[in-house]
């Protein structure tokens, strides 16, 4: 029984039992595949596009009400963090941060609060990578319109928008630097973090430091009502409409961004061979590759970088990386990227909880064969039913010996 356990647990990670979502290594036949998939399913909007070394092979769009193209603006949730990431090592590598030193020296409007643990251990680099420590869980459910938004000193103090169950106060919980614990208020600290250390908000550094000179043109951490571009609307699961939440933690999940400016983010992280150059003259390339080095650990193995999830190896010991976003009302985003190759997929959804994730890590199984970060927990009640019925026949072929047995000795 622990034999057959084995071999069902191993063989899901390798992706025995999983059959790729298409039929064909075609760009048409993953986009056939999609078609189905969104034919099961209640989406309300739906941008995605795939990429093929470094450049746009293919684009699919879909819509319940309001038509969405490659320039409609999707809030696109957690995946702000990654962005967040590259404009926090563009500080670091211009020498304005410090990724070792402790955070406590960047900040003057609000401190880690006293603890069992030494805050002098939570750093850059740790809050990147979700290893500082912090216990927060957060989980931002943000602010419905007319209700006034937290100020980052005191959501940090309390989050009075964190998801249900979550207690909204961020400290350090357990030791700094023993265990990966994702961490939504890390993020908001070091959104803190930018805006001491520049004297711009936020939202105004990224947009200077990250957005022009990367030509997203329509992407921003805050939204303006009056603004000409357009705003893909919000659904509930059931279908209908949902509001727009407005939030404190921008760095966090309030990125809003369009597929084209996804697309230009995308081919930023590439190699030499599909971009030139990598970083696009915004960062330099070893800090593109900085964000690739495992950081953060689950069960053995690398699952999180500087910012940048870690899916899958590479045929090169590299790593398949991008980031997941998901909110509730339902917003669900997420980015692949093959750093060697230049393949990819990003897409950008709302009104379905999960849909971006399966189908963008289907793609990863897909095209490598792998079953990546986000899949495998996706296999887990086929896995265990796999097992509970290997165990049924065992026990049955046991008993049934057992019974030939005694009878013979008889």
């Amino acid at each position: 029984m622990l034999l057959w356990a084995g071999i069902v647990i191993f063989g899901t990670i390798d992706g025995w039992f999983h059959q790729p979502i298409a039929k064909s290594n075609t760009s048409q036949s993953f986009l056939e595949a999609v078609d189905n998939e969104l034919d099961k399913q209640f989406v309300g909007n739906f941008a995605m596009a795939i990429m093929s070394r470094g450049t746009v092979e293919q684009e699919k769009f879909h819509s319940v009400g309001k038509s969405v193209d490659r320039n409609s603006v999707f809030q696109v949730s957690s995946l702000s963090k990654w962005v967040s990431a590259f404009g926090i090592m563009k500080l670091v590598e211009d020498g304005r941060l410090d990724l070792d030193a402790p955070v406590n020296k960047f900040l003057t409007r609000w401190q880690l609060p006293p603890g069992s643990f030494n805050n002098e251990e939570v750093t850059v680099r740790r809050l990147l990578s979700h290893t500082a420590g912090l216990t927060d869980g957060l989980g931002y459910s943000g602010f419905e319109a007319g209700r006034p938004v937290q100020s980052i000193e005191q959501s940090l103090t309390k989050a009075a928008d964190a998801d249900k169950g979550i207690s909204g106060e961020v400290r350090v919980g357990i030791q700094p630097g023993s265990e990966f614990k994702y961490s939504g208020g890390g993020y908001t600290i070091l959104q803190l973090v930018v805006e001491e250390v520049t004297g711009q908000s936020f939202a105004s550094y990224m947009k200077e430091a990250i957005f022009d000179p990367l030509n997203m043109l329509q992407s921003s951490y805050t939204w303006e009502d009056s603004s000409d571009y357009k705003l893909a609307e919000f659904y509930n699961s059931d279908g209908s409409k949902a509001g727009h939440y407005r939030y404190t933690s921008l760095a966090a999940t309030s990125l809003y961004t369009s597929l084209s400016d996804m697309e230009l983010f995308f081919q930023a992280h590439l190699k030499g061979k599909n971009s030139e150059p990598p970083g696009r003259n915004v960062v330099k390339p070893e800090t593109i590759e900085k964000m690739r080095e495992p950081h953060g650990q689950s069960m053995g193995v690398d699952i999180w970088g500087l910012g940048t999830v870690l899916y899958a190896t590479t045929e090169d010991n590299d790593f398949i990386i991008g980031h997941d976003g998901k909110s509730n009302p339902p917003i669900n985003t997420a980015i692949r990227l093959n750093p060697e190759t230049g393949d990819g997929i990003i897409i950008l959804e709302t009104g379905n909880p999960i849909v971006a994730t399966k189908l963008a890590s289907e793609w990863v199984f897909w095209k490598t064969g792998k079953v990546d970060t986000f899949l495998f927990p996706m296999l887990i009640d086929g896995m265990v039913w796999m097992i509970t019925i290997g165990w049924a026949i065992i026990l049955v072929v046991t008993i049934a010996i057992g019974i030939v047995r005694r009878f013979k000795m008889k």
